[in-house]
């Protein structure tokens, strides 16, 4: 992320799949195919709610409407969403709550399926309601990583 600021200087290594990711070599979109992040305040793309969720995977090759259709509903839905917003998913995300909003950037970090998900305290500006959907959701990520490495 911080590649492109200037006079940034970075010590030491941050190593993902043994690979070292301050490398001059790492492909930036794999790594964050790899790698997703959630930020302390919501920080939804001006697009509608739609475009938001298939952002990642059409910048990973995913053309397919149906299959970018899937993937929207299916991310939507494990960030809890999917009920408050299906009607409206061609409106622009800027006029979701916030609460909403950060549910959204989950719903568009799981859309890529990261190996990674990194997440600076994610319900701090969110009102009691949307933290506990957030906690939820975040434990039932912990539990699928979980089986997913476990049956590796």
């Amino acid at each position: 992320m911080n590649d492109l600021i200037p006079n940034v200087t970075i010590k030491g290594e941050i190593k993902v799949a043994d690979e070292n990711i301050q490398s001059s070599k790492i492909d930036t979109v794999n790594l964050r195919k790899k790698v997703g992040m959630v930020f302390q305040q919501p920080n939804p793309f001006p697009f509608s709610i739609y475009d938001n969720v298939a952002y990642g995977p059409r910048t990973h090759g995913v053309k397919n409407k149906k299959k970018l259709d899937e993937i929207v509903e299916r991310s939507l839905r494990q960030a809890a969403l999917w009920d408050e917003v299906h009607d409206r998913l061609h409106k622009s995300a800027l006029g979701m709550s916030g609460g909403q909003q950060q549910r959204l950037c989950i719903a568009r970090v799981l859309a890529v399926q990261p190996e990674v998900i990194l997440m600076d305290e994610p319900t701090s500006a969110l009102d009691p309601i949307s933290t506990a959907k957030m906690e939820n959701l975040i434990l039932e990520l912990k539990k699928k990583l979980h089986h997913r490495y476990r049956d590796a």
